[in-house]
């Protein structure tokens, strides 16, 4: 909050602003009990509602994005508890709570019992998948612990009536809620495992709140169910239920119905089911009668008179002799036979040395034009080169009146600037060399 010591003046919106801070830093995330009234839901999804006690009242508010995770719907009177932080709203100066969660008043020690008991259950074995019995294949009687007027049991009935009539029912009586009621229940159960007269039992009832299924998270009916002679179906609630009847249960069914549908399978399905395999023996049977009749048949034509087996060895040993009369014969027939064979592929394989005298004579016949061809075109090649050489060579060059003009050193002297008077020069004309004097020098 500013420091107003030196007599600084602060608007209302300043002062309500520090305020609103000032309880924000104070005051902690806490749970606050109380009854809900003037309920308002707004358009935009916000709650707004009173919250009071005997004494007491504080207005509150939550807002969309925490009221979608609210599992009921609040109404006036409902005694709830809810988890918030203190504030202010500065617009108007309203001390006001501001809801993160909220749950029925006594949920919270519910909840906390049910994990107590559970933990409990669970370290006694309880839920160990490895005590869990298999329910009975055909069962013919059916337990079923509820309250004879909830509905899951007309749900139960007619779904029983509808898929297993040959089913037989036997309802064991109990509340279901209330007071008194997880005593009847382990009541029930304990009857139906001493009598003995169902092959299942089921323990059910409808949906509620966490409050109206409570009495199936007593410790009497879950020791009840785990001592149970017979398997137990928990059919409690709906899907989303969960109880300590679920855990300690042989089977979960998510709801009544689905309790009798796992309890029995449906009639139709067992006639299907048989019907099919009656077919299948009877086709079995029918194959395996083929199969005997078509080996019968074989072993009957196999079956000979003693006659006929002599006539058969005596055609055997005839056949026998006439193999053996031509066993000499033929393999100097095949020799001959393989001989003409190969004196042919011989005659055939040998060359034709007319045909390749013939073409050597050919090739010898080219080979002897092209070179001379090629003879001849170097000899030409080589004089027109000797003719051409001829002509650059320097003796030519001298005869046509040329001369090579070289000082005393022999050096080659090509400018009149290399030249001085009174110099000795010598020429080398085509024919013959002269040694001459220069007289004068002229450089034009």
């Amino acid at each position: 909050m500013p420091d107003n010591s030196d007599g600084e003046i602060l608007t209302v919106t300043q002062l309500n602003q520090a305020v609103s801070r000032l309880l924000e830093r104070s005051f902690p995330l806490a749970w606050v009990s109380g009854e809900i009234s003037n309920v308002t839901r707004a358009a935009s999804g916000h709650w707004y509602f009173t919250l009071k006690d005997a004494n007491a009242q504080v207005r509150a508010v939550m807002f969309r994005s925490r009221a979608q995770y609210v599992d009921f719907n609040p109404r006036e009177g409902d005694k709830v508890e809810v988890r918030a932080t203190v504030g202010l709203y500065a617009a108007r100066g309203d001390f006001q709570l501001n809801v993160e969660m909220m749950r029925k008043a006594g949920i919270g020690n519910l909840y906390e019992a049910f994990l107590r008991l559970k933990a409990k259950l669970e370290s006694e074995g309880l839920f160990d998948p490895s005590r869990k019995r298999s329910l009975p294949e055909f069962p013919r009687t059916i337990g079923v612990v509820t309250s004879p007027q909830a509905a899951a049991l007309r749900d139960l009935i007619s779904a029983f009536r509808r898929r297993a009539p040959h089913v037989q029912l036997i309802i064991y009586p109990t509340l279901v809620q209330g007071e008194g009621s997880a005593e009847q229940i382990a009541r029930a159960i304990q009857t139906a495992s001493e009598r003995a007269e169902c092959d299942l039992l089921i323990v059910t009832r409808g949906g509620g709140s966490l409050e109206d299924l409570w009495s199936f998270n007593d410790e009497r009916v879950a020791r009840a169910i785990a001592a149970c002679r017979m398997p137990v179906i928990s059919g409690v609630g709906h899907e989303t239920d969960v109880t300590i009847a679920d855990f300690v249960a042989d089977l979960r069914a998510p709801t009544p119905t689905a309790a009798a549908e796992l309890a029995a399978t449906a009639r139709a399905d067992w006639l299907d089911h048989l019907g099919q395999l009656a077919y299948g023996l009877q086709g079995a049977l029918r194959r395996h009668l083929n199969e005997r009749a078509q080996t019968l048949d074989w072993l009957a034509r196999r079956v000979q008179s003693p006659q006929a087996a002599v006539r058969q060895h005596e055609l055997r040993l005839a056949t026998l002799q006439t193999r053996l009369r031509h066993a000499g014969k033929a393999p100097l027939a095949n020799l001959r036979f393989t001989l003409t064979q190969t004196t042919q592929r011989l005659r055939h394989a040998l060359p034709d040395t007319e045909l390749l005298r013939a073409r050597l004579s050919a090739h010898s016949q080219q080979l002897s034009t092209r070179f001379a061809s090629r003879h001849a075109a170097a000899v030409h090649q080589f004089d027109s080169l000797r003719a051409q050489l001829e002509l650059l060579a320097p003796q030519r060059t001298l005869e046509r009146g040329y001369a090579i003009v070289q000082d005393a050193e022999g050096r080659i002297l090509r400018d009149t600037a290399d030249l001085a008077e009174k110099e000795s020069i010598e020429l080398r004309l085509a024919k013959g060399q002269a040694h001459i004097k220069i007289a004068k020098v002229s450089q034009r």
